[in-house]
């Protein structure tokens, strides 16, 4: 694929592009992440100071960048991935002798505060798959799987809907899931999501023959669309939940935090989302942390002291 860019041209945007998509294999969004921060940061150089992307750039040009997302308050995290977007260009183009230093070292970035995440309630969950009578034709039997894969597993919607037949293990009762960067892992699931697979699949194959792999697929017989996947789970939690934000990430959290509050160590946490480090695992703690924090008020002589 040819990368061609309105306006601009860069052969230095294009050859990173082309490196993150066929080298590193980053996912579509991943990509459309850094090629938007890229060329954001290259309107940045043209407006303030009448140079592009592609000319040298220095320490104070970056972190005038920086100020100027602050003032139109940007978030921080936001912030942070732009600069990270940045870094890992001048580090592409160090390593290839484009630039000798890398403008982005010294940055210091914006602190990040710390985000709780927003999940389900076990209660609820356990009365949409064992308590309401939902519809057992293809479409029902297809959406709630969908919710119940997610919830299971704690997969990503990405990694949901690249799921093929292949992936699936009936025996094992585990799944094959990509995940980000293309990393392969297994990720094990009980009884209950095998039975809800063999159905599917029984019934799956009693409808009009659909010539894929797919696991999910729209009525083109192509991969499921990541806003079909959005509108089935936020119709299937309506029914049991008023939180306000219904999405498939929710119930990613969800799966991690109720694995936390039953004990999970993190580092099995960690390893069945995904995570590549630690720290980004360890946001789920603050439900388990909550839990000891309120049985130690009960329970201790001294708490009230």
């Amino acid at each position: 694929m040819f990368y061609t860019f309105p306006d601009f041209g860069f052969m230095k945007i294009a050859l990173f592009l082309a490196y993150i998509r066929d080298e590193k294999r980053y996912s579509s969004n991943t990509f459309t992440a850094y090629e938007t921060d890229l060329l954001q940061f290259n309107n940045f150089l043209k407006l303030t100071y009448d140079q592009s992307i592609e000319d040298d750039v220095n320490y104070q040009q970056v972190r005038a960048w920086i100020v100027s997302l602050v003032q139109a308050k940007i978030q921080a995290k936001s912030i942070a991935r732009k600069v990270s977007s940045l870094k890992s260009f001048y580090k592409y183009l160090q390593r290839h002798g484009q630039v000798k230093v890398n403008p982005v070292v010294k940055i210091i970035l914006p602190k990040i505060g710390k985000r709780l995440t927003n999940y389900i309630p076990e209660e609820q969950l356990y009365s949409l798959f064992n308590e309401l009578t939902l519809p057992n034709d293809f479409e029902g039997l297809k959406n709630r799987l969908i919710v119940e894969i997610l919830y299971t597993c704690g997969l990503r919607r990405s990694e949901l809907i690249g799921l093929e037949i292949s992936d699936i293990d009936l025996e094992n009762s585990r799944l094959k899931v990509i995940g980000k960067g293309n990393k392969q892992r297994l990720v094990p699931f009980g009884m209950a999501l095998n039975n809800s697979l063999r159905n599917y699949l029984i019934r799956r194959n009693e409808e009009k023959k659909v010539e894929n792999n797919h696991l999910f697929y729209n009525k083109f017989g192509n991969k499921i669309e990541p806003s079909s996947v959005y509108n089935v789970v936020v119709k299937m939690l309506s029914l049991v939940t008023s939180i306000d934000k219904k999405s498939p990430h929710i119930l990613r959290h969800s799966f991690a935090t109720h694995l936390t509050e039953h004990g999970a160590d993190l580092n099995s946490v960690k390893t069945l989302l995904g995570h590549s480090s630690l720290a980004a695992t360890q946001i789920y703690t603050h439900n388990t942390i909550g839990k000891l924090k309120e049985a130690y008020e009960i329970a201790h002589p001294k708490s009230g002291s």
